[in-house]
């Protein structure tokens, strides 16, 4: 018998979705990945799609000779970005697991802000793939390039 007071069970997925999808409030999307939240990644859409911004600390840098950002730092933010663009995009109450994921690092990423794009080039029931691209100061000069695929759901 169930408990008339009980309250129902929220999925934490959906009201985020929600937030984002109707009032542009990523905050929470973000922070149901921890370690997107622990990046500092932020979301913003721009032209109706989810941008990743991820603002400059001083404890990201890797080579403090160039200076430049740590290329594991540019690689996690890249992943989480899609991880992100794709909880947006489907109606699922589980994170996207990472398959598999390469990055092209193109040019040293300096001590500024980062952006990244994700395209979805394929999203079946099971796996997505999806295309990242991350610069600084413009889109047109990447600083990396990668590609993944994720597991949007484990096997019955």
């Amino acid at each position: 018998m169930s408990d008339p007071l009980a309250q129902p069970v929220v999925d934490p997925f959906s009201e985020a979705r929600r937030l984002a999808r109707e009032d542009g409030d990523f905050s929470m999307l973000v922070a149901t990945v921890p370690y997107a939240k622990y990046l500092g990644v932020q979301l913003s859409l721009h032209e109706g799609k989810p941008r990743a911004t991820l603002p400059f600390r001083e404890n990201l840098v890797g080579n403090p000779r160039l200076p430049a950002l740590h290329g594991g730092i540019t690689a996690a933010f890249m992943e989480n970005a899609a991880m992100l663009h794709l909880l947006y995009q489907m109606d699922t109450a589980r994170v996207p697991k990472s398959i598999d994921f390469s990055i092209d690092y193109l040019l040293p990423a300096r001590t500024e802000e980062l952006y990244a794009d994700c395209e979805i080039g394929r999203m079946g029931s099971r796996v997505a793939q999806a295309t990242i691209r991350c610069w600084q100061k413009s889109q047109e000069r990447p600083v990396a390039v990668a590609r993944a695929h994720f597991l949007l759901m484990t096997p019955d």
